[in-house]
């Protein structure tokens, strides 16, 4: 496992666990109880509580040392016990967390006032601090989380104690309330401020309030720092409920926000106080296709560690046609057929006919989109390349398979002469018919673009070269239109990194959003296969502006749809045409080529959208 700094550094959202104390009261623990102290008299219900958390997917545990400062466990006649507890805590964290989840020294408020608002001097809260981080340290832990300050000054005197003994990277995090100030009235921006100038690694807010409040708070927060960003809001504001303080944000709500938080910039992202395995299991869930996965570091050892390098790729314009185009900057044509819903795929394969009839490059088969039941799209490629004779741009996505699935996979469609991948991360199965279906997501789009290019090499996911390499040309989704196009761009720059060598993008309705787009990411020199969709009506039109993630159309184009539509079919029809026509006639210029889609199956439209194209006084598709 690479050091946390390192961690701070990649493009990966790690996710913490969630509260400690609410699992332990669930299990018969009374809140009179030292909860610290049972790392070294009840250890078993604290490993127990962290295994829960790692099963969920928590990839940083926090040690059961929130309140393990000399000043709390005098409180409870323990304070001797103050290295014990603390060396206990990290040692049972470990013990859950093995050689892939990272160990945080968790370290809370003193629980006394300093100066100049009590009679604590700055130097003797230092001290306090001093003394549980040495103890943390010494039990093994990868990282110190500061965590539930109020008072700016407080969590300095953390920082610097913590700086005293070690160097292992700090994650300082304060509370605010509902107004994003402090107790002592400081706003989230000016917290951190304080925090970067103090030295911590990572800056962030937890506990107090739940995650809505922490949005905002977080958006503060990234405006004024560069630092990377945690997160570990409540389950919501706790209501009394039948006498008891009752935590009420299902597992599901803070998902939805934990991908908001992360659009917001977050990095470190986990839970606090009323959050179980089950918020963390149903975040996982959430971050997975968002986030892209940890980096595979590949090494071998002969007497030093080198990394493999495998074979030299197989030149571009040797994988494929559409390779070898692309590589020339020729213009690349391709038509998306969606497979059929059931197991006889004559029609398909009759309609494919006629887009090799018409001179298209090849045709995309997209993987169970929208998380739709349908024909496999391997089987869909295998079947259109042996009897129809064209080549396919086969989507392949992470959500389906584990990693041990995927290389299989690609290891058959490259034996059986399945060239050209689109990587995708996948729609999650709660947007299909069966919302309870599982998803694996074990990496993302940018692992498995990572992978692919590795067996390019001839080399697995894990180095070991295994023959002949693949010859795959590597494709990957890209959207401009997205809510945080920071983001994406963020995204794309990792992909063409991991060895993304052409993309394809969402369909596109505005034609002046692509140009800004292409404009944004010039010097990543990366071929732009443009998607077009020709509406089928206003119906249409509404549905894949609202029910297409990643899909904007324009008010414009709606008008046009919905004044077309009111007219008739046909004439809906003819203008969602028209408008794919002059979308293609804007862009053609500035792309490397051009998918156009068969809405319903529709491969009469998507040919349409082609004769309106005029090159050279001929056709845009190639002859």
């Amino acid at each position: 496992m690479q050091d946390f700094i390192q961690a701070i550094a990649d493009e990966h959202v790690y996710l913490f666990d969630g509260a400690m104390g609410t699992m332990l009261y669930s299990k018969g623990v009374f809140i009179n109880k030292c909860y610290d102290e049972l790392n070294v008299r009840g250890p078993e219900i604290v490993l127990e509580v962290h295994r829960q958390y790692v099963r969920a997917g928590a990839e940083i545990i926090e040690t059961n040392t929130y309140g393990a400062n000399r000043l709390k466990l005098h409180s409870f006649g323990i304070e001797d016990e103050l290295r014990e507890i603390n060396l206990q805590g990290a040692k049972v964290a470990r013990q859950a967390a093995g050689d892939s989840v990272y160990v945080a020294g968790a370290i809370g408020p003193l629980g006394i006032r300093i100066e100049p608002y009590g009679p604590t001097s700055l130097e003797e809260a230092r001290a306090f601090f001093r003394e549980q981080a040495e103890a943390l340290r010494d039990g093994g832990v990868d990282l110190f989380v500061l965590e539930t300050m109020s008072n700016v000054s407080e969590i300095e005197q953390g920082i610097l104690a913590i700086r005293d003994v070690c160097s292992l990277p700090i994650i300082a995090q304060m509370t605010v309330g509902v107004d994003m100030r402090t107790t002592y009235g400081d706003r989230a921006r000016d917290i951190a401020k304080r925090l970067d100038a103090a030295g911590a690694d990572v800056i962030g807010l937890n506990c107090s309030v739940g995650p809505d409040v922490m949005l905002d708070a977080v958006e503060e927060i990234a405006s004024v720092t560069a630092r990377k960003i945690s997160c570990q809001p409540n389950a919501g504001l706790p209501r009394e409920v039948n006498g008891r303080q009752m935590y009420m944000a299902s597992p599901d709500y803070m998902a939805k926000y934990a991908k908001r938080l992360i659009h917001k910039g977050v990095k470190f992202l986990g839970g606090c106080c009323g959050t179980t395995p089950e918020h963390i299991k149903v975040m996982a869930d959430a971050v997975r296709p968002l986030s892209p996965r940890r980096s595979f570091v590949v090494v071998e050892r002969n007497g030093a560690e080198e990394q493999k390098k495998g074979t030299d790729p197989i030149p571009l314009p040797e994988r494929s046609h559409w390779g070898s185009k692309i590589a020339k900057g020729e213009f690349v044509t391709t038509i998306e057929i969606t497979p059929p819903k059931g197991p006889n795929p004559d029609a398909m394969v009759e309609s494919v006919k006629s887009i090799k009839a018409a001179g298209v490059d090849a045709v995309n088969v997209p993987d169970g989109p929208r998380a739709q039941n349908r024909m496999g799209a391997i089987a869909v490629a295998i079947l259109l390349q042996q009897r129809v004779g064209i080549e396919t741009v086969l989507h392949y996505c992470c959500r389906d398979r584990n990693l041990l699935g995927m290389h299989s996979d690609l290891l058959g469609c490259a034996a059986l002469g399945l060239r050209n991948l689109l990587l995708i991360t996948g729609d999650p199965p709660k947007m299909g018919p069966y919302p309870e279906a599982t998803a694996v997501f074990d990496i993302d789009s940018i692992g498995l673009t990572n992978m692919v290019s590795l067996m390019n090499r001839g080399l697995d996911l894990g180095g070991n070269p295994f023959g002949e390499p693949t010859k795959f040309t590597i494709g990957v989704g890209v959207n401009p239109g997205h809510l945080d196009l920071e983001y994406e761009l963020r995204r794309l720059e990792w992909k063409v990194k991991a060895g993304a060598e052409y993309a394809i993008t969402q369909p596109v309705f505005d034609a002046r959003q692509l140009e800004t787009f292409l404009r944004r990411i010039e010097q990543m020199k990366l071929p732009v296969v443009a998607g077009i969709w020709p509406l089928l009506s206003y119906r249409n039109a509404q549905f894949m502006n609202n029910e297409v993630p990643g899909v904007s159309v324009p008010d414009d184009v709606m008008e046009r749809m919905r004044v077309a539509s009111e007219k008739g079919k046909e004439f809906g029809l003819r203008e969602g045409v028209s408008i794919a026509r002059e979308t293609l006639a804007r862009v053609r210029g500035e792309v490397a080529g051009v998918q156009v889609s068969a809405p319903l199956g529709r491969v009469d439209l998507a040919l349409q959208v082609f004769d309106g194209l005029v090159e050279s006084g001929a056709r845009a598709t190639p002859a």
